[in-house]
C-alpha cells in the first residue's frame, strides 16, 4: 500500500479515537501525523471531513446535551471566523502556523494540568465566549482546528465534562459542516481526493465508538486531565513536524 494511504488510515484511527474520548481533536491529532507524509492542501480537507464525520458519529451514538444560552456566542462567532480562514488557507504558510500553534500547545496547556489552583475566568460573558468562538471558526478554515481554543476557553472556565463536551461537540458539528461547505464553494475540494474520503471514514469509525464508550466512565478530573495532556502532546507534534521546514528553506 502506498505510504501516504499508511499514514491517512494511521492518522484517521488514532485521531478517531481521540475524538471519540474527548468530543474534539481529530484535526490537531491528525495532522501531527500528516504533517510528514501528506500534502498540506488535501490534510487540511481531510482533517475538516473526518472531524466532521467524527461529530455526526457522536451524534447519533451519544445523547448530548443542548443549552442554546451557552452556546451560541460560540456558534455566531465562529460562523463568522470560517470564511476568513478559508480564504487565508491557500496563501498560509502552513509550517508557520503549525509552529505557532505548537508552540502555544505545547507551553500553555502544561501550564493548566500543573497549576490546579489557577482561579476560574467568570469574567467576560458570552461577548467573550463569542470572541474565542470567532477565534476557533477561523482556525476551523484554516484546517478544521475549530475545537482548540474553544475547549482551552471551556477549561479555563471551569465548566464540567459534560457542559464542556456538550459545547464543544454542538460547536464543532455546526462549525465544521460549514467549513466543509466553504471548501466545496471555495474550491478546495477537488476530484481527486474523493479516493481519500473512502479511507478516512471507515478507519475512524471503531475507534471513535470506542473513545465514546470510554469517555462515559471517566470523572471530571480525569477528562481534563487527559484533554490537556493531548493537547499537549499534539503541540509538541506539531512543532516537531514544522520545524524541518525551516531549516530546509
Amino acid at each position: 500500500m502506498d505510504s501516504v494511504y499508511v499514514a491517512v488510515v494511521a492518522g484517521a484511527v488514532l485521531a478517531g479515537f481521540v475524538q471519540g474520548l474527548s468530543g474534539f481533536g481529530f484535526s490537531l491529532v491528525s495532522m501531527s501525523l500528516w504533517a510528514w507524509t501528506v500534502d498540506p492542501q488535501l490534510a487540511a480537507v481531510l482533517a475538516v471531513f473526518g472531524g466532521l464525520t467524527g461529530q455526526v458519529i457522536a451524534a447519533v451514538s451519544m445523547r448530548r446535551g443542548f443549552d442554546a444560552r451557552l452556546l451560541w456566542p460560540f456558534l455566531a462567532g465562529g460562523l463568522v471566523g470560517i470564511p476568513a480562514g478559508v480564504a487565508i488557507l491557500p496563501m498560509l504558510e502552513v509550517h508557520v502556523f503549525k509552529a505557532a500553534l505548537g508552540v502555544l500547545l505545547a507551553v500553555w496547556c502544561p501550564v493548566m494540568l500543573l497549576s490546579r489552583h489557577l482561579p476560574a475566568i467568570r469574567a467576560g460573558g458570552a461577548a467573550a465566549n463569542g470572541v474565542v468562538g470567532l477565534i476557533g471558526g477561523v482556525m476551523g478554515g484554516l484546517g478544521g482546528f475549530t475545537g482548540v481554543i474553544p475547549t482551552l476557553w471551556c477549561t479555563l472556565r471551569r465548566f464540567d465534562k459534560d457542559v464542556q463536551r456538550n459545547i464543544i461537540q454542538n460547536f464543532n458539528l455546526a462549525t465544521l459542516a460549514f467549513t466543509m461547505l466553504g471548501y466545496v464553494v471555495s474550491g478546495a475540494v477537488t476530484r481527486e481526493m474523493l479516493p481519500m474520503f473512502a479511507v478516512v471514514a471507515p478507519a475512524m469509525l471503531v475507534p471513535t465508538l470506542i473513545g465514546a464508550r470510554l469517555y462515559l466512565g471517566i470523572s471530571d478530573a480525569a477528562f481534563r486531565r487527559i484533554v490537556l495532556t493531548m493537547l499537549t502532546l499534539s503541540g509538541v507534534a506539531l512543532l516537531a513536524s514544522s520545524i524541518p521546514t525551516f531549516f530546509a528553506g
